[in-house]
């Protein structure tokens, strides 16, 4: 692989297909440990997705809302992640994931105190 396959879009003059991704985990553990799946990770996935696309927010050069197995932050579940800036959150209900929406996704001001230690 060359160097130049590994340069940041940024670093070769082009845009990333999306802006952000928020990546939600949906693992589900059969052995009975602890799980997002356990903790309404499903509901926050398809709740942050149609805000997202109701918000106009959704589409190339937008934001992308990806459903995830294991992330391995299973203590602080249910979690999702944004990328590119690699922020951390769990969330208890829509009210979350609305605030995620609009303030992160939209404004691109981190929510404090959604944030995983």
């Amino acid at each position: 692989m060359s160097v130049h396959s590994l340069a940041s879009p940024a670093a070769s003059g082009t845009q990333p297909y999306f802006e952000r991704h928020i990546f939600f985990c949906l693992n589900e553990r059969t052995n009975g440990d602890d799980c997002c799946a356990q903790h309404g990770a499903q509901a926050g996935f398809e709740r942050c997705k149609s805000q997202v696309k109701a918000a106009g927010l959704s589409g190339p050069g937008k934001v992308r809302v990806n459903k995830a197995g294991c992330l391995d932050r299973c203590a602080n579940g249910p979690v999702a992640v944004v990328y590119p800036e690699g922020v951390w959150y769990s969330y208890v209900d829509a009210h979350d994931i609305d605030e995620i929406v609009e303030s992160h996704l939209k404004n691109g001001q981190v929510v404090q105190r959604l944030l995983v230690p």
